[in-house]
């Protein structure tokens, strides 16, 4: 029987979590919001979980409704038990608690280049045309360009087919020279992969017969429409699908020598609560056994996720537009400060520019440089950065110059990014934190807009077109910049953000 909750708010109450994508609404509780995770409709991650800076949570293993009104938070159609709990201090200190009983971090971080180096994938730079000549033409000019060399990820349709999970031999006459060229530049590689499987293929029939696709509720295979057409889905709480999958993987790891792999799709959204699988569960538990699945890869990412939280899995936002708005640029520090609120650490912002890539298609003739060179610097100081479209080819030698020195800055910081990564692998708490999780009786729950790094680096990035100046959020202390100068919080100051350079200040102590 599906349960209700109502909970009163008390005053100056606001509330964090439920799901990633909606970062750019919160904190709740200020204005009616609404979201259903019965099951998980939103691109991105999402979880259980409600958290308030008056030290309360809500809690459930299964997925559950929320709204809030003018005072109430109202929880519903709870699949299972919801727990309720108060008395804790402030947003870290609930936070802490919650993470510790509910999803306590597992001290294992992944691959470290993640953290320290920027990625490149090639989606952006070659949509569907992923060629072998192409791919290692890309990462020669990242070189040749001053780039610093990191993660490579070779996206879709490098494959023959999905579920068929060799190269291409039409567009891949060496792969194993490829991947041996790509290593020796300094870049460790990643495929693009997916739980799909393509019909009428001689692997679909294989896998029908062996039982090892999900089933619609009348039980025949389920066909499902996403972004590619048509496909079958691996039924990933059979342990006989994941071996069968994990040997596909394992092949390009011990053959090709790949290093990792790109976990796409697998979003609630391609499922169903009726679905027969060979353990029942829900939409967004077939999603949560696609990340289990992962884990066993130390380098890997995702973009759709239910619960994990704690474990080491690099957790992508969504692809955004190019654009300042709520879908494109202006989402990447809320939705991100999200992330890090429900207990994904390790979070990486999208593709620099946008990596929806028929609205960066829509706008290539008219791409705005000013907004591209403002996403490779609010991604920065994330624990990741993650170019795709060739900033050296679609802008001006002005414009590449500030993509390429917020590259080097991500590198300049890599050693301290990747200690605050290994403490957030023990600790379980975020790598980049919102100001209220930080200084929680400085009045910071509407600041979505700056974010710190780990305990002591503030970072403000500009996100709003034509701006030059910002005004920033100094918390108690002394905050130095740069070049040396020094402002004492709290206070809040007209900063000067030219497009040259990102502001950020380290705290003085």
């Amino acid at each position: 029987m599906e349960k209700q909750y109502q909970i009163e708010l008390l005053d100056g109450e606001y509330w964090w979590g439920g799901a990633v994508a909606d970062g750019i609404h919160m904190p709740f509780g200020n204005q009616p919001f609404e979201r259903t995770l019965t099951p998980n409709l939103t691109p991105n991650q999402a979880a259980p979980i409600l958290i308030s800076n008056k030290g309360r949570f809500i809690w459930s293993e299964e997925p559950f409704d929320f709204a809030f009104t003018e005072n109430l938070l109202e929880i519903s159609n709870a699949k299972g038990d919801v727990q309720q709990g108060e008395g804790y201090l402030h947003l870290r200190d609930v936070y802490k608690a919650v993470q510790a009983k509910f999803f306590p971090p597992t001290s294992k971080l992944p691959e470290p280049l993640m953290f320290t180096s920027p990625q490149y994938n090639t989606w952006i730079e070659l949509m569907y045309d992923q060629e072998e000549e192409k791919i290692l033409e890309y990462a020669e000019a990242i070189i040749a360009n001053g780039m610093p060399p990191g993660i490579l990820m070779i996206d879709d349709n490098w494959q023959e087919d999905y579920g068929v999970w060799n190269f291409h031999p039409g567009r891949f006459k060496n792969p194993e020279k490829m991947v041996e060229r790509l290593h020796q530049l300094g870049f460790k590689v990643m495929l693009w992969t997916c739980p799909f499987v393509s019909p009428d293929s001689s692997v679909f029939r294989k896998l029908m017969a062996d039982g090892l696709l999900l089933k619609d509720e009348n039980g025949m295979v389920a066909i499902r429409q996403w972004w590619n057409g048509y496909s079958a889905i691996l039924d990933l709480t059979n342990e006989k699908a994941v071996e069968w999958y994990q040997q596909q993987l394992d092949h390009l790891v011990d053959y090709y020598k790949i290093d990792g792999f790109k976990f796409d799709a697998g979003d609630p959204m391609y499922y169903k609560d009726t679905d027969q699988s060979a353990l029942p569960t829900h939409a967004n538990g077939h999603a949560e056994k696609f990340a289990e699945l992962g884990r066993r890869y130390r380098l890997n990412e995702y973009r759709a996720c239910w619960k994990m939280a704690g474990e080491p899995i690099g957790q992508r936002l969504c692809d955004k537009l190019h654009s300042w708005g709520d879908n494109g640029l202006g989402s990447l520090i809320p939705n991100g400060l999200a992330q890090g609120l429900m207990g994904y650490a390790f979070t990486c912002p999208d593709m620099i520019g946008g990596g929806e890539f028929q609205n960066f298609l829509a706008n290539s003739d008219q791409l705005d440089q000013e907004l591209f060179v403002r996403y490779a610097q609010c991604s920065a100081l994330f624990p990741m950065m993650q170019f795709s479209a060739a900033p050296w080819r679609v802008l001006d030698d002005e414009h590449f110059g500030y993509c390429l020195e917020a590259a080097k800055l991500h590198e300049r910081f890599g050693n301290d990014i990747l200690q605050i990564a290994e403490s957030a692998a023990l600790t379980g708490e975020p790598i980049i934190r919102h100001m209220a999780y930080m200084f929680p009786e400085e009045g910071f729950e509407k600041v979505n807009d700056q974010f710190m790094l780990g305990d002591d680096i503030l970072v403000a990035p500009v996100v709003t077109k034509g701006t030059t100046q910002r005004f920033v959020h100094f918390p108690t202390g002394a905050w130095q910049d740069e070049d040396g100068n020094i402002i004492q919080g709290p206070a809040e100051q007209l900063i000067d953000a030219p497009l040259s350079r990102l502001t950020w200040y380290k705290r003085v102590k």
